[in-house]
């Protein structure tokens, strides 16, 4: 087992991956840390390069399992002071995960009879990916797909608001609506393009959400970009009330993330 007590080059590469995109891509891995997202990961075997400890401490019962289940898997043990600027909080983490980043490969997320992907068009803020991940992952969504020039799925502030979820659902980033559109068109199901916008034609409760569905979700300030408005099949609307203009991306998908699961859930006519 490896000791790291000083800023060492390892731990300078670790560090750097927390806030630099392309250091981290270059690494091809980035940090993980908490009872929860750990677990998950762990449970739905993505590649642990290395383990993290806290070289002061003895290992509490869950910490120890996580090894046990990790056979062969670097273990690092890091002064605390050290580990607590990787988990960029006042105390250290008991542990922290080095993960393998995933290849941005569409045809990761399945594709069936009752698909339902989302897209999230040039995001800003990496916790309303995180969000959205999340509601994904509650309300059976098989998949996320960033496109365009976006916040970074990986940012530790996504992965922290995931709170595990990454590690469940698929999240893939995409350069531009035309390589999402070919996968759609080489999909074995019909799939509807469905993009969300205030002055969409259909209320989101009117619309059929039972079919095999790819749901469009637009930038934070500016909505749906041009090219999207353009592919989607339908744009629905989100009614609301109140003095409220619109609502922020990361609710707005759960609202009709929501409207899709109640759907779904209803027995048969």
């Amino acid at each position: 087992m490896q000791r790291i007590s000083s800023r060492n080059a390892r731990f300078q590469v670790w560090q750097a991956s927390l806030t630099n995109r392309t250091k981290r891509q270059r690494a091809g891995e980035f940090l993980v840390q908490g009872v929860r997202p750990i677990s998950v990961a762990v449970d739905n075997g993505w590649p642990v390069r290395t383990v993290i400890t806290d070289a002061s401490r003895p290992l509490s019962k869950w910490a120890s399992e996580v090894l046990e289940r990790l056979p062969g898997v670097e273990r690092v043990a890091m002064a605390p002071e050290l580990l607590a600027e990787l988990g960029e909080k006042d105390e250290a983490a008991e542990l922290i995960a080095v993960l393998e980043l995933p290849a941005d490969d569409l045809d990761r997320i399945p594709v069936g009879p009752d698909f339902l992907g989302v897209v999230f068009d040039r995001p800003t803020g990496p916790g309303n990916i995180g969000s959205i991940i999340r509601s994904a992952d509650a309300f059976g969504a098989d998949g996320l797909i960033v496109t365009g020039h976006a916040a970074d799925v990986y940012d530790p502030k996504a992965v922290r608001a995931t709170t595990g979820s990454l590690f469940a659902v698929p999240a893939v980033r995409a350069a531009s609506h035309r390589e999402v559109l070919d996968w759609v068109r080489r999909s074995p199901e019909p799939i509807v393009v469905v993009g969300t916008d205030e002055h969409g034609s259909t209320d989101v409760y009117d619309f059929d959400f039972t079919q095999p569905v790819l749901l469009l979700i637009g930038n934070e300030t500016a909505g749906l970009s041009t090219a999207w408005r353009e592919a989607a099949d339908h744009l629905v609307r989100i009614p609301i009330t109140g003095s409220a203009s619109s609502l922020n991306a990361a609710n707005a998908a759960t609202a009709v993330l929501y409207e899709i699961s109640r759907q779904r859930s209803r027995p048969a006519q």
